[in-house]
Parts: structure tokens; sequence; C-alpha cells
């Protein structure tokens, strides 16, 4: 099936954003202290493999997914050839089996599996009073712990899939070593859910990350409580980011 004029638009835009010069030198940096060479990682909604190739370049053995049928190709084609990366065109969820996923054509980078969220996310941030997810499209769903019995136990896991990080961690009965959760400032009940799942297999510690930035917000890593706090009280002054967990005692 071609792509419709307004998918090109809006993959022309994710290219434009997530292909920029510099930007790979800037992730290897945030996510050094994260990766160890040789080691799993997993790219949960990798979307054009900004991240994937970082991981990769770091010596990571990569297990990166993307559900969408318009992305996965021009994945495939900006991560050819590296022996590192292993690509699967699915989703992550609570239990293996199919979904819906609903498309934004023109921003393809907030197409989302969590109807709830879709509904709320307009009235916390303006920036998403304009989104449309005009297409649905049924994709494959597998769990973390599923890949983590196919691929190993990974050192990282980066969780970016709109509002569905709950979901993709009630799929998850062990603790990893680190991960980051994408968050909608103002908005803290989707990851409040996933601090319950992650503080249910182990203790961890938190640092946020404001939208593209690469500096974390907090010079000292934060705990569960004062974590829960700051989302509820004071994520109202970011729009969105990234929350990191390192477990509190690795395994």
């Amino acid at each position: 099936m071609q792509p419709s004029l307004r998918q090109t638009i809006g993959l022309i835009r994710s290219l434009v954003i997530y292909c920029r010069p510099g930007r790979q030198a800037s992730l290897r940096r945030l996510y050094r202290p994260f990766v160890r060479a040789g080691q799993p990682v997993f790219d949960i909604g990798a979307h054009l493999g900004d991240r994937t190739r970082a991981f990769a370049a770091l010596g990571a053995s990569v297990v990166a997914l993307e559900p969408q049928a318009q992305l996965f190709p021009w994945l495939r084609r900006l991560c050819r050839g590296n022996p590192r990366i292993t690509l699967l065109p699915m989703a992550a969820g609570a239990r293996e089996g199919e979904a819906q996923i609903a498309v934004s054509s023109d921003n393809p980078s907030v197409s989302s599996m969590a109807s709830d969220w879709r509904r709320d996310v307009p009235a916390h941030q303006a920036g998403f009073r304009g989104v449309r997810w005009d297409t649905a499209q049924t994709v494959s769903v597998c769990t973390l712990d599923a890949l983590i019995r196919r691929y190993g136990q990974p050192t990282f896991c980066k969780i970016d899939v709109e509002g569905y990080e709950a979901e993709v961690l009630a799929g998850l009965s062990r603790p990893i070593d680190a991960l980051s959760l994408e968050f909608i400032g103002g908005m803290p009940a989707p990851t409040l859910r996933c601090l319950d799942a992650l503080e249910a297999l182990a203790p961890y510690r938190y640092n946020v990350i404001a939208g593209e930035g690469r500096q974390f917000l907090f010079p000292d890593w934060q705990s569960a409580p004062a974590i829960r706090r700051w989302l509820s009280e004071d994520s109202g002054a970011v729009p969105s980011g990234d929350l990191y967990a390192r477990r509190a005692e690795p395994g």
C-alpha cells in the first residue's frame, strides 16, 4: 500500500527531527553509563531508530521494536548492515497476541495503543490538541518476558509508547537494571502506574530529562516517594520528557 501524502509529510518531519546532524554523538554520551558492550538493550517503540543506532554504537546487542507499518521499512533502511541490531515489527504489551494501534499520519511519533491516554492528553498538554489519530493498524504484540527469554536480560530498556508504558511493564516479571519511560507533564497517573510496576519488582532510584534534552533535572537520583511527589505536584512545568529508573541494588 502506498503511503498517503499526509503520511509522507509526517515521515519527512520525523526524519528531520530524529536524523539531524550531531544527534547521535549526544545520545551516545547520554546512554554510555547504562549500556555495556556485548550485552542486550531493548528499544521499545524504536520509531526511526535514533536510540537504536546509539545503543549499537556503544557496543550493545540491540533488540528494537516498531509496530507501525509505514515506519518499519525506514527503520530497517536506517539500521541496515548493522549486525548488532535485531529489528522486530511488533509492539510490546501485557500479553502476547494482537492489538490495535491508532496512527497519526501527521505525527507518527505520537501514534498510540492507549485509548484512555489519547482521550485525556489534549486536556493536559496544548501541543496535542491538534493531533488526529486518523487510521488504525492491527499489530503483533510480545512481552518483555518473552524478549528476555529469547534474547537475554537487558542492561537497559527504553520504552517510548505514548501512554502504553504501564502495559509494557505489565509483561515484565523480573527487574531490569535501568529503564527510561516517556511521560507527559501534568498527567501523572500513567507514570505513577509505571512506578507501581517497577517498585513491585525491585527498589529503584529515579531522575528526569525534560523533552529532548540530555541533562538530568536532579543532581541526585530520587527515591520513589520523592519522584511520586514531583510527578504529582511539579511535573506540569515540563511539557514532556523521560523518567529514568536505575535499580538501587543492581542484580
